[in-house]
């Protein structure tokens, strides 16, 4: 089955193929919900936040409220099954998160009645998904990276001293995952200050540390690869950009950020994806060495991420449309990304660019000049608006519960997690 061009922009012949976006995220379900909803399709969202943006979105059909991160497997197959049944015919099910990608990848025989998905090997799902044996897999292929250590103990730490180059970054293996301490990479610029974060975030009992060169140079030397692997890891659609300016700033997730064709980037990436048999959307992240002139892989997300919606072709080709067009026997019809198109998260990118002003690293001129460009906002959108009042109610809950401490309560390890609501709580409709 063709999907039809018309006026230059992609028409999807069949949109009767439901849409399930397992976890919402901050930003990542809207862009989904948009995307795909535009052109007829139903999505439908699971998230724990009830003022989800999604949530509010005419393009939501329907909403699932429990927490994928922190529910038993078995309830979370049992809570998917019902949300299929309730929707009434098989849909695509698309996580946005790595604990998500893995769940799906491991779970797929029991998946497979009703939901369609790429079938990614799971040992695979949770290579990409662990930075360490990311960075070996990376490796064992010549892909650059950054040097990286992996203690396993203090002693190990004391050991990397011995010839460690200061500033490094302290970064978990695995994040936010279920069992292991939540904490946040940070930059360190002293013996003390390793030893003492490495105090701090580490558990003897489940290492999750790792050491990282510090590749200097702004944001924008951070490089970005988006793209979709078909069932042979034949890549139907790649994107390259940079990242402008992150939110938290200077090492979180693009708040800014630019379409730029980078071909050296995108063949290294093609054929890294293609020697492991990649099949799906791909996230995945270099950082720019000027020292050896090399392009460094830091990050690999094998899902559709964060920033997906930075790349939009000329006739309106995404990620999550080239994976709806395959997965539904559609022809995928792959188109440039405007050079120069930028994207910015509005809340976030604002908070931001206040931190990069009280550093000194930008002047009011420089970020009104940043926002040339400019051709999609995140939450305001005229056909859309509700999801931007969304969320401002998000920022201020997240903002009031990190200052009375609540957030620190709620994610520590050891503290006992609420009940599932029960499966009333999910509704099928308009998700307004």
């Amino acid at each position: 089955m063709d999907s039809t061009i018309e006026g230059g922009l992609t028409v999807l012949s069949d949109t009767t193929t439901p849409v399930v976006v397992l976890v919402t995220h901050h930003h990542v379900g809207i862009g989904i919900a948009r995307s795909l909803g535009r052109l007829g399709v139903s999505v439908y969202g699971v998230d724990a936040d009830r003022f989800s943006p999604f949530f509010f979105s005419r393009y939501c059909r329907g909403k699932a409220v429990w927490d994928l991160h922190h529910e038993p497997t078995e309830s979370t197959l049992t809570r998917l099954k019902d949300l299929a049944h309730k929707i009434g015919r098989r849909a695509l099910l698309i996580p946005t998160s790595d604990i998500g990608a893995m769940f799906v990848a491991e779970h797929a025989d029991r998946l497979a009645d009703e939901y369609l998905f790429p079938r990614q090997a799971p040992a695979l799902i949770r290579s990409l998904c662990s930075k360490r044996e990311m960075y070996y897999l990376a490796r064992k292929w010549n892909v650059p990276t950054p040097e990286t250590s992996f203690p396993q103990s203090r002693g190990d730490v004391l050991d990397y001293l011995g010839h460690a180059r200061f500033p490094i970054l302290v970064k978990p293996i695995y994040n936010l995952v279920p069992g292991l301490k939540p904490w946040r990479m940070t930059v360190v610029n002293s013996r003390e200050e390793l030893l003492a974060r490495y105090d701090s975030v580490e558990d003897p009992a489940h290492p999750n540390v790792m050491l990282q060169e510090y590749i200097p140079g702004g944001d924008e030397m951070t490089w970005t690869f988006n793209g979709y692997f078909d069932a042979n890891s034949k890549c139907l659609v790649a994107f390259t950009g940079r990242k402008l300016r992150n939110f938290p700033a200077y090492f979180g997730q693009a708040s800014l950020a630019v379409c730029v064709n980078n071909e050296h980037v995108r063949n290294m990436t093609i054929k890294f994806m293609e020697n492991i048999g990649y099949v799906g959307p791909l996230d995945l992240g270099y950082r720019y060495d000027t020292r050896d002139g090399k392009y460094k892989v830091n990050d690999i997300n094998p899902r559709v991420g964060a920033m997906f919606r930075v790349f939009v072709g000329e006739n309106g080709i995404d990620v999550v449309r080239a994976e709806y067009q395959d997965l539904t026997g559609q022809a995928v019809t792959p188109s440039a990304a405007p050079e120069g198109r930028k994207w910015v998260v509005e809340d976030v990118d604002i908070l931001s660019s206040i931190r990069y002003w009280r550093d000194g690293n930008l002047t009011l001129a420089q970020w009104m000049n940043s926002l040339r460009g400019v051709r999609e906002l995140t939450f305001l959108a005229a056909d859309d608006p509700l999801p931007l009042v969304a969320a401002c109610i998000m920022d201020l809950r997240r903002g009031w519960r990190d200052r009375t401490g609540a957030s620190k309560l709620k994610t520590h390890i050891g503290t006992k997690l609420s009940p599932a609501p029960p499966i009333s709580d999910i509704s099928i409709g308009h998700g307004r």
